[in-house]
């Protein structure tokens, strides 16, 4: 397998974690899902529940990583698929625990290239809406914005989803997808 780093945009409930599971499910071999969600309350809980039931009978591993991507990553089989989702979640996570955002992502960035396996990550574009009223809601979407641009960057495809509909922005989606 090509090392082949997938980037999918789009807002909330646009798609986008549909279609990036069908691009790893695409790669072949043994699919591992990246969640970074964190419960913290019953509804959370159940809305991670139902993602693992749809995906339940598909094959994946699950692998929970609300902070550590770069380690998750660097632990897995470098050739196998990996869906993580999702990063904004995971700036989040950093955001709250007041961690240093644009190094996080620079690590990721480096697991990243390190593996010759294909890898799909789904962000929120959050930039589309208005200006936030709050300093925390301001740095949260101009720390989304620019993890998104850099992982952008060395992504060999970026794709915007919105209504379910792929729009490809970088490179190619394989066919069928």
């Amino acid at each position: 397998m090509a090392r082949a780093v997938t980037l999918v945009l789009g807002g909330a409930r646009s798609g986008k974690s549909a279609l990036a599971e069908r691009v790893v499910l695409r790669a072949g071999g043994a699919p591992v899902y990246i969640a970074t969600a964190q419960a913290w309350d019953d509804e959370m809980r159940a809305r991670i529940a139902q993602h693992r039931a749809q995906r339940d009978g598909q094959g994946w591993e699950t692998v929970e990583a609300p902070l550590d991507l770069s380690g998750a990553l660097t632990d897995l089989d470098p050739a196998r698929p990996v869906l993580i989702d999702c990063l904004t979640l995971w700036l989040t996570n950093h955001l709250l625990a007041e961690h240093a955002i644009d190094q996080q992502v620079g690590g990721l960035i480096d697991a990243l290239q390190g593996r010759p396996g294909p890898t799909v990550l789904v962000a929120n574009e959050v930039g589309l809406g208005i200006v936030p009223d709050n300093a925390l809601a301001r740095a949260f979407r101009d720390h989304a914005g620019r993890c998104n641009q850099r992982i952008a960057a060395m992504a060999d495809t970026v794709v915007f989803t919105a209504a379910g509909l792929p729009m490809v922005l970088k490179g190619a989606l394989p066919p069928g997808i």
